[in-house]
């Protein structure tokens, strides 16, 4: 298959898993407000001690985004595989892999990237220095699409199964561990004056 018909498949499941997104508000809604507030929790259980929040910023920030993932993550491949568009998906002479790229993008695209965007915001709650918030927001735009991707082999294997999110999380939450040290070790590189970029 040529490269060109095959950006252009990517292409249109992307704009097809979009579109059915913003049909359901409400789920993308419902992770971006979770990042918020567990995000926000910390400074209120911890106290207001800007040293602690300040050292504690990169690690509350990175864990949030992670569990804020895990919450989309079971419906990756659930709506088309009820309604049998997954099996389709299978059957057609297209690329499978690139089918499900597209709408592993589409899924960072909705979950992931308003994380990204909203992190700054929340960062500058704990009193993060402008260094370390820039190097916050390429480590999730790194991480982030990582996430999503090694979230997808997890809500491959559960899909159809009773109580699958529980099975789910354990299946990929040990997974994202890497992910979760680089990103926050390479702000605290920062932070402490050293370079970010053997973490990145």
């Amino acid at each position: 298959m040529k490269k060109s018909t095959l950006f252009g498949l990517l292409v249109l499941v992307i704009r097809r898993d979009l579109l059915l997104a913003m049909r359901r508000r409400a789920d993308v809604l419902t992770t971006l407000i979770f990042f918020v507030m567990v995000v926000s929790l910390f400074p209120l259980g911890v106290g207001p001690e800007m040293d602690m929040l300040r050292k504690m910023a990169a690690g509350v920030l990175w864990v949030a985004a992670l569990l804020s993932s895990m919450l989309s993550l079971g419906r990756l491949f659930s709506a088309d595989y009820l309604d049998g568009t997954l099996e389709q998906m299978m059957l057609a002479p297209q690329s499978l892999s690139m089918l499900v790229l597209g709408k592993i993008a589409a899924h960072w695209m909705v979950s992931g990237l308003p994380l990204v965007l909203m992190a700054p915001v929340l960062g500058v709650q704990f009193d993060m220095p402008a260094q370390a918030l820039g190097v916050l927001i390429i480590g999730l735009l790194l991480g982030t699409p990582v996430l999503s991707m090694i979230g997808a082999i997890g809500a491959a294997l559960t899909l159809g199964l009773r109580g699958g999110g529980v099975l789910l999380s354990l299946l990929v939450l040990p997974l994202c561990i890497p992910v979760l040290i680089f990103g926050t070790g390479a702000v605290e590189a920062v932070s402490t004056g050293l370079s970010a970029v053997s973490h990145l």
